[in-house]
């Protein structure tokens, strides 16, 4: 079955028009701190991605019960309540990444994002479509991410998603992939000034690609009318 217009619309929303990173500018110190290689942005990027969905389901359920004027108070508990659960989970489930992310599992209680979905639609719309929302949302902050950290991984040692049975289990053994063999390296890139070099490449490539499409669809404008009389 197609989704509707409202699903099509926030699904492009939330991957690319309004991307947390590269629409909204949001989430931009974990983006830059846990992207040293493609692991770290998935394992990352996946807990953001629960936390968004529950945090928006939770709060579509509850918007009527929520006093408008404590509401932000109340969405901050809900978040960090999540956050503190799925911190928890990874601690004793995926530790070896639980030690590598480290802090910044926490730190998705301040991520803005989070908080800017709870109040600009999951508190108004209903169940379905703020988990779709939330979904949507965690999808493109977790491409951006695995996208960021991939970029950094071989271009700084050549492999992609190392060490990914390590943290995320044997079952991602799969991932792992020395795309370049035998290559020294270029240290910058796993350095904190790499990831700011990569996010700018990034967010021009969007750019760049927004600009094209825009100007297809100017073209297919001007032209229909030209076309539509000709044929006549």
């Amino acid at each position: 079955m197609f989704l509707s217009e409202t699903y099509r619309k926030i699904a492009a929303d939330g991957i690319w028009n309004n991307n947390i990173v590269f629409g909204q500018n949001l989430a931009l110190c974990p983006l830059l701190a846990v992207t040293g290689t493609a692991t770290n942005g998935l394992g990352m990027g996946l807990a953001t991605l629960v936390v968004i969905i529950a945090s928006n389901g939770l709060i579509s359920v509850t918007r009527h019960l929520i006093p408008s004027e404590i509401r932000i108070p109340i969405f901050v508990l809900l978040i960090a309540a999540l956050v503190t659960l799925v911190d928890i989970l990874m601690n004793a489930w995926a530790h070896e990444l639980y030690k590598v992310l480290g802090l910044f599992i926490a730190l998705i209680v301040t991520n803005c994002a989070l908080l800017g979905r709870a109040e600009a639609f999951a508190s108004k719309q209903p169940v379905k479509h703020a988990l779709w929302d939330g979904l949507m949302m965690g999808l493109g902050f977790l491409i951006v991410l695995v996208a960021l950290g991939a970029a950094r991984e071989i271009s700084a040692s050549g492999t992609l998603f190392a060490n990914a049975s390590v943290l995320l289990g044997e079952s991602f053994r799969f991932l792992e992939v020395t795309v370049i063999p035998n290559y020294k390296g270029f240290l910058l890139m796993a350095l904190p000034p790499g990831g700011f070099i990569m996010l700018a490449f990034l967010i021009v490539g969007k750019r760049l690609i927004d600009q094209k499409i825009a100007e297809r669809k100017v073209s297919v404008t001007v032209l229909t009318p030209v076309i539509a009389e000709e044929e006549s």
